[in-house]
């Protein structure tokens, strides 16, 4: 499957002995607390979201371990000028309500940085987008993975009573968090290979149609970078 962008949330950090001991792992020279600002993502969870998808906790600790040391850019600009902080850490944090993928993260304090710092902390740059691939999305009414075998489950129909969803599993690769001033709005912004759906026959296009398709679309959509889908 393609990359999916999921919107995540910032949250400040404080810089300790042992968190400074992880970002210096990924410098050439050490840095002390003073010279770096580090703040946490709340990237994505294990519940149904929006676009009836649902990352399993298996996937998210897969993703975990996959995103050290991914940069940290702007407005998914993929170029050495935009890439403002960097991940030093990973995990999966459980809560009430869910498993949550958290990701540690880290700037130095340079002037260049300045503006972004202040947005951060006045809680105006607030949001972003996490760029991840799997290998496949398992229905949840029957278990196929469309990867391997397509279904007649259309995700957000209910079958018997049950709201059927993918689970994303297989994490294949990360590539980076983005901050970013307004998220994409799904309506506008799905640009994301997909083998799932009704079939062709109901649709009238194929899956490779489709994600040949969209694959091209993200060649281009807002300068070639990236395959954008959000939620909350």
């Amino acid at each position: 499957m393609g990359q999916i962008l999921k919107s995540a949330q910032l949250e400040r950090a404080e810089v300790t002995a042992e968190e400074l001991a992880l970002i210096n792992v990924q410098t050439l020279r050490p840095l002390t607390a003073e010279k770096v600002y580090t703040f946490r993502l709340a990237a994505c969870d294990d519940q149904v979201d929006r676009d009836n998808e649902r990352f399993p906790r298996e996937t998210l600790e897969g993703f975990a371990a996959l995103f050290v040391g991914r940069p940290v850019l702007r407005d998914h600009c993929w170029s050495a000028d935009t890439q403002t902080a960097r991940i030093y850490a990973a995990g999966v944090e459980d809560t009430e309500q869910a498993s949550r993928l958290v990701l540690r993260c880290y700037m130095s304090r340079l002037e260049a940085n300045r503006d972004t710092i202040a947005a951060i902390e006045s809680g105006i740059l607030r949001e972003c987008s996490v760029g991840v691939a799997v290998e496949g999305a398992v229905c949840s009414i029957c278990g196929k993975n469309q990867r391997e075998s397509l279904c007649r489950h259309i995700p957000g129909r209910e079958y018997n009573g049950k709201r059927c969803h993918m689970d994303l599993v297989g994490p294949r690769d990360v590539y980076e968090v983005s901050l970013v001033a307004v998220p994409a709005q799904p309506a506008a912004g799905i640009v994301k290979s997909k083998r799932y759906g009704a079939p062709p026959e109901e649709t009238g296009i194929t899956w490779q149609d489709e994600s040949l398709l969209e694959m091209e679309k993200s060649r281009f959509y807002d300068g070639g970078m990236q395959h954008e889908k959000e939620t909350h």
